[in-house]
Order: C-alpha cells, then sequence, then structure tokens
C-alpha cells in the first residue's frame, strides 16, 4: 500500500480532537471574557460619577437623588470648613450660630465653589476622582463606592496627600530561626516570638500593592498630612 494511501487512512481513523483543542482554549476565552467584563463594570461606574458631578454643576436635584443612594455613608478628612459637598447635599449651613449674615455669606462661597474633576480612575467599584481650586489653595480627593449604578459610600479629603492600595495576601512566607533577628518585609514587621514558642516561626507578611496616588501637594504648592486607603 503506498505511503501516502497509508497516512489518509489513519487520518480518517483518527481524525483530530477538535473537542479537546476547544477545551484546551477555553480557559483563555474565560479569562478574555472576564477581563472584558471588569472594564465594562469599571467604565459603567465611571459614567456613574461623572454624571454625578454634571448634575451638582447644573444643580439637578432629580439626578442626583437618583444616583446617590439615601442612606449614603460619608467620610470626612479636612477642615470643617471644606466641607462644600455635605452642604451642596443636603443644604445645611456651616456655621448656624453665627448669624443670618455669616449664613448667607457662607452659602454663597458653598455655590461658587465648583467640583470639577481634573482625574477620574476606577478599581471595582470604587471611583477616585481628583480636583482643585487654585484660587483657594484647595485639592481635593473623592473615593466614590458604587454599587449597582448607585452611589453608596464616600470619602472626602480635602488638602490631603491620598495613596491608594489593594490588600491582598502574599504567597511567600517569612522563616525566623533566631529569635534575636525577626525576619521582615516590605509590608510587614515581625515581632521577636517568645521564648516558649518554637524557633521557627511562619509568619505570612501582608502585601499591599499600590494603585493609585493624589498629585494635590504638587498642583497647589503646599505641604499636606497623608493618608492611605486601603480597597
Amino acid at each position: 500500500m503506498p505511503v501516502t494511501s497509508l497516512i489518509n487512512d489513519q487520518q480518517k481513523a483518527n481524525p483530530p480532537c477538535l473537542v479537546c483543542k476547544a477545551q484546551a482554549n477555553k480557559p483563555r476565552l474565560e479569562l478574555a471574557n472576564s477581563q472584558e467584563i471588569l472594564e465594562e463594570s469599571d467604565s459603567s461606574n465611571q459614567r456613574v460619577v461623572q454624571a454625578l458631578y454634571e448634575a451638582l454643576s447644573s444643580r439637578d436635584v432629580a439626578t442626583v437623588h437618583k444616583l446617590v443612594a439615601p442612606d449614603l455613608e460619608w467620610w470626612f478628612h479636612g477642615p470643617p470648613t471644606h466641607q462644600y459637598l455635605m452642604r451642596l447635599l443636603t443644604g445645611a449651613s456651616s456655621d448656624t450660630s453665627s448669624g443670618g449674615r455669616n449664613n448667607l455669606k457662607n452659602k454663597r462661597q458653598d455655590s461658587c465653589f465648583r467640583f470639577a474633576p481634573k482625574t477620574i480612575v476606577s478599581f471595582g467599584p470604587t471611583v477616585l476622582a481628583e480636583g482643585f481650586d487654585h484660587a483657594r489653595s484647595i485639592a481635593w480627593v473623592h473615593a466614590w463606592t458604587v454599587t449597582n449604578g448607585v452611589i453608596t459610600q464616600i470619602r472626602e479629603y480635602f488638602n490631603t496627600s491620598l495613596t491608594v492600595t489593594r490588600f491582598g495576601d502574599s504567597t511567600a512566607t517569612v522563616t525566623n530561626s533566631d529569635p534575636s533577628s525577626p525576619a521582615t518585609s516590605d509590608y510587614e514587621s515581625a515581632s521577636p516570638p517568645s521564648r516558649s514558642s518554637s524557633s521557627t516561626a511562619e509568619i505570612t507578611p501582608l502585601h499591599c500593592p499600590y494603585l493609585w496616588e493624589s498629585s494635590g501637594s504638587d498642583c497647589v504648592k503646599k505641604s499636606m498630612p497623608g493618608l492611605v486607603l486601603a480597597i
């Protein structure tokens, strides 16, 4: 029998395993699809936050109510006089004990403050926005939490240098065989084990990868306290 005929007969008897090839490509396709879903979710959350800033700028109360949960969780770090966003949303005065003239002045200052973000980035449900008011030497950062298209939490930072990290566990372990010389890592400092403990202690360091850092201190040319937000 000719060799070519023998090869053709073998190929007919043992056709290529198309199912095996499809299964081999399946994990890669699932990974790509998951990445697309995450990117679409990030983009959707950014659009929600951008829509809120536009509604605040145009004083569109109805849209603000649609985008913000009624039980919004609020965190603020900065001078109390800079709580422009809270007073803008609630209509409260910054000083109710100073008389009508001061209240009117505060309301005018609040109405003049514009939240126009220069940067908006997102990491899952967390959306970060940063802006500046050079006339007042103010830098601000908002860390919004978006859940199912609705803003449920706001962390507000005024004149504060913010670094954002993500919680995660390192796969590496630190083995300490000398109680007098505790092992350390970039994110964790180990204390010497007690003398009653084993001579070898396994420690899982906390790994917090860097995600984002504000640039407010450079833009307003002033020193600021620093905080770390872990998400």
